[in-house]
């Protein structure tokens, strides 16, 4: 189990949030199985998950989608985590980052939750913030629009024809990092856009 990596993507459970910008961290865990032909199953850790690699012969990946809300998801993170064996610097967190703006993917170990209740759970249950994050920017809301109401808002139009792009570098750059490490993937996506 020494080359397993873990990588969640955070969000809410249920039709009334799938297509929200607090979901977008499992956008990318449904990227990452359709590139493989994954198909989430059911885990007692209260969580989807698929078993598959990176690519033949390389890591393996537990792609998984905590079945729990946003700010409870350190309990089926950690679960996961042990079932596996596997420590928290391979333990990859997705999710939605507000202070990133839109269309834009940045990776870090460790750090505090920036008010990512999400976030700031998996770090209490995994007994550390030293985990791998791949944080996709949705940018703040116009105005003085309440920010926790942005997060549970469906993407605008604009944003619609954007976001596969954007979920596909979220992809990329967890592939990157599980391959190569921290420092190439962040020299990759950190890189300004031509």
């Amino acid at each position: 189990m020494a080359d397993t990596w873990l990588v969640v993507g955070l969000g809410n459970p249920g039709p009334r949030y799938e297509a929200t910008r607090h979901n977008i961290g499992q956008f990318v865990v449904d990227e990452l199985a359709a590139r493989r032909q994954g198909t989430f199953r059911s885990h007692k850790a209260n969580a989807r998950v698929v078993e598959t690699w990176l690519r033949p012969g390389a890591a393996k990946l537990v792609l998984a989608k905590p079945n729990s809300f946003m700010n409870v998801s350190g309990g089926p993170v950690s679960g996961l985590a042990r079932f596996y064996s596997v420590d928290p610097e391979r333990v990859v967190v997705v999710h939605d980052e507000l202070d990133i703006p839109f269309d834009t993917v940045r990776l870090k170990i460790g750090g505090g939750a920036g008010g990512h209740n999400g976030v700031r759970d998996v770090q209490k249950a995994l007994g550390t913030p030293d985990f791998p994050r791949v944080r996709v920017g949705i940018g703040r809301p116009p105005g003085r629009a309440d920010a926790a109401d942005w997060v549970l808002d469906p993407f605008g139009a604009v944003e619609r024809r954007e976001l596969p792009n954007l979920v596909a570098d979220a992809a990329d750059a967890v592939e990157t990092l599980v391959e190569s490490g921290l420092l190439a993937a962040q020299q990759r996506f950190h890189a300004p856009k031509d």
